[in-house]
């Protein structure tokens, strides 16, 4: 009998540690962070390098889809996501002060940029943003663009209209991939096209290359090309399941001088990926 009372003594306490670690492995995984975020951040490794510190500081496992920001706006208004880290400042304003999102804040900056074959078929090299988008439309050339309401997207349709030019749509020398930055990157090489794109994911794609990339900055340093990131909390009005604590312990976060200072040392091949701002507006 008192073998029988040790047995199952045993048997209850192993059951109950088992019951211990499943709850305490269930409130763990409990605590994650959903992102809707550009391809930029993904594409350049940014994201991979933060999520590991943001989780040791904060406990808070961050994950994310990589969208254009056209689409990630769209799954922050759909309550899909908690947060979204985008980059197309004019479509943010309108999604905050239409109440889906809250705290809007500045994260970070680099540019854009047009590359292209090295041949520059178009002689748009050193030209600014508006001779060189009439250019490359005047001689046909080809031209590869997201078309994808990306932030990207929506930066080249707002450079072809400030250049006076109708937005290409079915030109046979306009070529809309449909795809994120690094692919569209990758058919503008062997179509031997020009496109635009932000310079971190160009440096990422030139370090793919070792430095020796079929494509070369052809057009840059205009003001225009400016590309700011910020990050948006999900609005807890609207979407009543956000983890907006969550979303807001991200934001301060993203916004230290400890996060700044890291995104400030992300490099590839020796260059900077990006500027953080935080403290300005």
């Amino acid at each position: 009998m008192k073998w029988f009372s040790r047995k199952w003594l045993l048997v209850m306490v192993v059951l109950f540690v088992c019951i211990l670690g499943l709850s305490l492995q269930a409130a763990a995984e409990d605590k994650v962070l959903q992102m809707a975020t550009t391809t930029s951040t993904d594409n350049t490794g940014l994201l991979d390098y933060l999520a590991p510190t943001f989780k040791a500081d904060t406990g808070i496992e961050l994950r994310w889809v990589a969208v254009g920001t056209g689409k990630a706006l769209e799954l922050g208004k759909n309550c899909d996501v908690d947060v979204l880290f985008v980059h197309a400042p004019a479509a943010e304003r309108k999604y905050v002060e239409a109440g889906s999102g809250t705290d809007r804040r500045q994260i970070m900056y680099n540019d854009f940029i047009f590359i292209g074959p090295k041949a520059d078929p178009a002689g748009i090299k050193g030209a600014s943003v508006q001779e060189a988008l009439k250019k490359i439309a005047t001689k046909g050339a080809s031209f590869a663009s997201r078309g994808d309401n990306s932030g990207t997207h929506k930066m080249e349709i707002d450079l072809w209209k400030a250049a006076g030019l109708a937005v290409p749509d079915k030109e046979s020398w306009y070529i809309q991939t449909g795809q994120g930055m690094i692919n569209t990157i990758n058919i503008a090489a062997e179509r031997d096209a020009y496109t635009l794109t932000d310079r971190g994911t160009f440096i990422k794609y030139e370090a793919n290359w070792k430095g020796n990339s079929p494509l070369v900055i052809l057009v840059e340093g205009d003001e225009a090309l400016r590309n700011q990131y910020s990050v948006i909390s999900v609005n807890p009005e609207k979407c009543k399941n956000v983890r907006y604590e969550y979303a807001q312990a991200f934001a301060h976060w993203i916004t230290s001088k400890k996060a700044q200072k890291m995104i400030a040392e992300f490099k590839l091949i020796g260059k900077q990926l990006f500027t953080p701002n935080a403290a300005t507006k």
